[in-house]
């Protein structure tokens, strides 16, 4: 297989993976809603469900990246993945009470949040020359389950009790477990040894630079708006607007659609434009939409300001995933599994403050959203970002 052949499979297969292993993942979005009604959660508790998923996960991601920086032979690993995600879904349909759906949930999700820094590690590796691109590709995958996943919730929600649905959301993990078995040979080795002691101090060092902690704060309060618009999206549409779980979900469907389809596109002019450029641009845009949701009576401006603000800040991922690689330097794999654990740790908080601003009116969450957009843009213009590419003997002074 020539290098071409090589690439256009990893893309191919990686893409499909994250798709198998976030789709329960998105199948939550709209599960959410479900939930809540039978359960009887108001929104605090919903984004709390929410936050508590994305903050159990992220206890994966370092964990997952410096192991993937470890063991050469990380098909095994991409394997492992999807048979924790089928089975953690499964089990998690049985909680009887909120607290232990949350729990479970958030146990469930350690296996899709390994598969991240894992999978994008070889990727940036492979391809260093076209990281905004193929992270870019490489996010499609997830963003497509988030697409897909919702609009299926949405129709069979019409005819099954939410834990029925969430055991059938657990069958596409399950089926890529099984798919994956024969490709495990032909992911690439780590061209790297082990990481070692000093590898963990320059990123240390780096990371704790001024430009460091400004880019840590960026990415946080960036995804703090992503996490607050969706976790509030589908409870706006079905409680506040009336939309069936059908329309909710093809509405929250497109937003991630677009969003998915420009990635790549993104992505690869931040290749060429510049990252802060690209991220500072379309966290404007995004913000300015956010603040159209609250002032619309409903229809179509509204809904026209939700794609525009939730596709635009998803589309801007992939760039900020290859900022933080090429801050760091080096240990591609680690790198990504600790920019994972800010965006769904700590950025998770996001849900659970929406959550909050929607006691008193779903649309201040959209308002929350903006604000937390227009942050990450304003920490960005005061932070000097460049690629360090320095090793742990060269490592930028503090």
């Amino acid at each position: 297989m020539n290098p071409r052949q090589s690439s256009r499979f990893l893309l191919t297969t990686f893409s499909l993976g994250h798709l198998a292993n976030d789709w329960p993942w998105g199948a939550v979005w709209l599960l959410a809603p479900a939930i809540a009604i039978t359960m009887e959660l108001s929104p605090s508790e919903v984004g709390l469900l929410i936050t508590i998923q994305s903050l159990g996960a992220s206890l994966a991601y370092i964990p997952a990246g410096m192991l993937s920086d470890r063991v050469s032979n990380r098909g095994r690993l991409l394997l492992m993945t999807f048979w924790w995600v089928a089975l953690g879904y499964f089990a998690a349909s049985f909680a009887p009470n909120f607290w232990i759906l949350a729990a479970m949930l958030a146990v469930a999700g350690l296996g899709d949040a390994a598969w991240h820094p894992i999978a994008t590690g070889v990727l940036v590796q492979q391809l260093p020359g076209r990281r905004g691109q193929a992270l870019g590709i490489h996010a499609m995958g997830g963003t497509l389950a988030e697409v897909l996943a919702p609009v299926v919730v949405g129709f069979l929600l019409g005819f099954l009790e939410w834990r029925t649905v969430m055991q059938l959301s657990a069958l596409p993990a399950l089926l890529m477990g099984i798919a994956f078995i024969p490709i495990v040979k032909r992911i690439p080795l780590s061209p790297d040894h082990a990481i070692s002691v000093a590898d963990v101090r320059h990123l240390v060092k780096v990371w704790c630079l001024p430009a460091g902690v400004g880019l840590i704060g960026m990415i946080t309060v960036y995804n703090m708006a992503v996490l607050a618009m969706m976790s509030m999206m589908p409870l706006f549409l079905i409680t506040e607007q009336n939309y069936s779980p059908v329309a909710a979900g093809s509405v929250f469907a497109l937003v991630l659609l677009i969003g998915s389809l420009i990635q790549p596109v993104i992505g690869r002019l931040s290749d060429g434009a510049g990252r802060k450029r690209v991220f500072v641009v379309g966290s404007l845009i995004a913000t300015i939409a956010a603040l159209c949701v609250p002032i619309t009576a409903g229809g179509t401006p509204m809904i026209a300001a939700l794609v525009v603000s939730l596709s635009t800040l998803v589309g801007i991922r992939s760039g900020v995933l290859a900022q933080a690689v090429e801050f760091a330097g080096r240990r591609e794999a680690t790198t990504l599994g600790f920019v994972f654990a800010l965006m769904d740790g700590v950025g998770a908080l996001g849900a659970v403050f929406a959550g909050l601003a929607g006691e008193f009116e779903l649309r201040y969450a959209f308002v929350l959203a903006a604000a937390f957009s227009l942050a990450a843009v304003v920490i960005a213009l005061f932070t000097p970002l460049q690629a360090t590419h320095t090793t742990p003997e060269h490592a930028p002074a503090s």
